[in-house]
């Protein structure tokens, strides 16, 4: 039996940046260089810029009937301007269907603000 030659395979990675020179900067290096920067106006990266929040669900409950109602509005012009041959038809059945619906129980609705707030 041939005997095995032991090779050790794993490559350690070092952390962060590499050195630009041939060894590590002190402390006190870096900190020269770093004021360096500050005096030439060569900031550090600004924070990043932050989201605006979505809408709360009472915010949005508010704009999704505000939405159906100003398309239940579109439907009905829809259905004024169709002529009277279709309104017999599919399109305007669903038409007529969409322009009878009571909307106002939905707009009446408040909803629950939740956590203790109500």
């Amino acid at each position: 039996m041939i005997p095995l030659e032991y090779r050790h395979v794993t490559k350690y990675q070092r952390r962060g940046r590499p050195p630009q020179g041939e060894r590590a900067l002190t402390g006190a290096e870096r900190q020269a260089r770093y004021r360096q920067r500050e005096a030439e106006g060569q900031a550090a990266p600004a924070a990043p810029v932050r989201l605006p929040r979505p809408p709360t669900r009472p915010q949005r409950w508010r704009a999704a009937v505000a939405e159906l109602v100003a398309l239940q509005a579109e439907y009905a012009a829809w259905l004024d301007a169709l002529p009277e041959a279709l309104r017999d038809g599919a399109t305007g059945q669903a038409l007529q269907a969409i322009v009878d619906l009571d909307l106002d129980e939905l707009a009446a609705i408040e909803p629950p603000r939740g956590f203790g707030r109500d």
